[in-house]
């Protein structure tokens, strides 16, 4: 299961810049063409499971990333549905100072850029109420009695919802019902996704990132959006060398880890994902699910024919394992459990599904 997560921002804010930091891409920068790339999830508990079980192939997670190499308001539809389509949206917003890249407004403020950036989503929001209210309208004249009731009932879901787009309110932070959930949900809506604001500072701001790392998430940090501070240049740059150097130069930087590390951790947690991992036929793997998903949706995740004829899960959590060091020990220990479809995966698990279709 690869993560889709688009990547928006205003002019000369480094969307590009944090796209090749992101992917190990050498897309073209000054290009404002859109963008797709591919990267691996670091997870360490894979190569420890790669030692221990010696499997022929291991395969980590994926995120793909798309730049839309525009803002949202400056993007043709085309591309705007690239973007509905995504499960994540990270914002690249501009703090660095290059008199060479004159900033679109004139001056570096984040807090305009961020507001400006909202704006601009919750706008194509509205844009698709709009279109879709007319349509009811349209439709409740020569409705049905059977079909008034529910077309008036998503008529008032969506009014309600454009007020609290014209309040700032994005449709995250909603409190809307299961029912009203799914109501919305082929609707795709842009503030309805989590966000992840990314601050592409310049070098000589790293010593102070921290600090304003924290002063920005405590303004617009959200139980489904944050903000992170990221040196673009910097990581874009340490993305094209091997990992010994890269690590190298970034504690020369006095950074602890990559710039990928951090968005993908803090997106798993914005999105609410966990890991598991499957070994079967000489392959370790891993798979990102929400938090919550039962059994036998995660083997719907790997296959439509083992959540169909799902017989049950033999599962032992990733620290068990390693204590134990091997899958036999593991059985004669006992550790190793039989789970059924209603058992909800935990991140680290190891799974083997059995099934019969």
């Amino acid at each position: 299961m690869s993560i889709d997560i688009g990547i928006t921002g205003l002019a000369k804010s480094g969307r590009t810049t944090i796209f090749n930091a992101l992917t190990k891409g050498k897309a073209d920068t000054r290009s404002a063409a859109p963008h797709i790339g591919v990267t691996k999830v670091p997870e360490p508990r894979l190569k420890v499971l790669a030692d221990m079980l010696h499997p022929k192939k291991v395969v980590p997670a994926e995120v793909s990333y798309t730049d839309i190499g525009a803002s949202v308001k400056a993007s043709g539809s085309q591309i705007l549905n690239q973007l509905a389509n995504a499960d994540a949206l990270l914002n690249v917003v501009r703090a660095f100072s290059d008199d060479s890249i004159p900033h679109v407004e004139g001056s570096i403020d984040v807090d305009r850029d961020i507001t400006t950036n909202n704006l601009e989503l919750a706008v194509y929001d509205s844009g698709i109420i709009n279109r879709r209210l007319e349509r009811i309208e349209a439709s409740l004249k020569g409705a049905k009695p059977t079909e008034r009731a529910g077309l008036i009932h998503e008529q008032e879901l969506l009014t309600r919802i454009k007020t609290e787009l014209e309040k700032e309110t994005p449709v995250r932070e909603l409190r809307l019902t299961p029912d009203e959930l799914k109501t919305i949900a082929n609707y795709q809506f842009l503030t309805a996704k989590p966000l992840l604001i990314v601050v592409n500072i310049g070098e000589e701001q790293i010593p102070q990132a921290a600090s304003l790392e924290a002063q920005l998430n405590s303004r617009y940090s959200r139980p489904r959006s944050g903000v992170i501070t990221l040196c673009g240049k910097l990581e874009m740059e340490l993305a094209q060398l091997d990992d010994d150097a890269a690590r190298n130069f970034r504690a020369d930087f006095g950074l602890t880890e990559s710039g990928l590390d951090r968005v993908i951790k803090l997106s798993y947690e914005l999105l609410g994902l966990i890991s598991f991992f499957t070994i079967v036929s000489g392959e370790v793997k891993a798979w990102s699910i929400q938090k919550g998903t039962t059994a036998i949706k995660a083997a719907g995740k790997i296959h439509s024919d083992m959540e169909r004829g799902f017989i049950r899960a033999e599962v032992i959590g990733y620290n068990d394992l390693v204590k134990c060091g091997s899958l036999a020990e593991s059985q004669k220990r006992g550790q190793l459990r039989l789970e059924g479809k209603s058992y909800l995966v935990q991140d680290g698990d190891v799974i083997t599904f059995l099934f019969n279709v």
